[in-house]
């Protein structure tokens, strides 16, 4: 019984023992996960700052004030002013929508008399002075068919394209709905700044590379126009 007994109290003296374990403490790498510890939390503070800040500053302004006091309150419009014009009701609808080929113009203005057969009697001098004069009517007549088609194509465009989308962006601006935040808005605007820039580069660039063949078909077409222009 005694041995038994000695033999039992012998391992459990060797279990004992051997399950001990030995604590070491390193200063260095207790000091190194102190401070990665105290980098995380002072990070993880700062991402939930930010997130709130970003979340007061998504906040639309309808949940503290109305938005429709924004709106301009009937602005002018682009109107056609249209009518009964008895003798120039095509050129109204020219500086309305445009007239490239300048044909109201030409119905509402005295035309010039065809004089080719008259220079022929005169002289040099004298054919050179009612040439340059009949010259200088034709490209007042250029410039005022030119004029007349682009206030027309202004107006048409406004009205058409451009107070459309002014209308939708006051609308977008003062939605009082959470999907048409602030941010959103200046979004969209951003984006169509970043196209408008992509263009005026793109145009930047291909003038950069075919700019001298462009300037010297300009220069080659313009010389040989000045060469074989007559006065019709």
């Amino acid at each position: 019984m005694r041995r038994v007994l000695l033999a039992l109290a012998l391992c459990t003296a060797l279990s004992v023992e051997s399950s001990a374990q030995i604590s070491v403490y390193d200063p260095a790498v207790t000091a190194r996960n102190a401070a990665t510890a105290a980098v995380e939390q002072l990070l993880l503070n700062t991402e939930r700052l930010q997130h709130s800040q970003l979340r007061r500053m998504t906040q639309r302004l309808s949940l503290l004030t109305t938005l429709a006091k924004y709106a301009v309150i009937d602005p002018p419009r682009w109107r056609t002013h249209g009518g009964d014009f008895l003798f120039t009701q095509g050129y109204n609808d020219a500086l309305i929508f445009g007239d490239p080929a300048g044909a109201a113009f030409l119905a509402v203005s005295h035309p010039v008399v065809d004089a080719r057969d008259l220079l022929a009697r005169l002289t040099p001098a004298a054919r050179r002075v009612i040439t340059s004069r009949l010259a200088t009517l034709n490209m007042t007549d250029a410039a005022a068919i030119a004029a007349t088609n682009d206030t027309g194509q202004l107006r048409l465009n406004g009205r058409k394209f451009e107070l459309p989308a002014i209308d939708a962006l006051e609308s977008h601006v003062i939605d009082p709905s959470n999907d048409q935040s602030a941010t959103a808005v200046l979004d969209k605007i951003s984006g169509s700044a970043r196209d408008a820039d992509v263009a005026a580069m793109n145009m930047q660039l291909v003038n950069w590379r075919d700019g001298r063949a462009a300037n010297e078909a300009f220069v080659a077409g313009s010389g040989d126009a000045l060469r074989t222009w007559r006065q019709p």
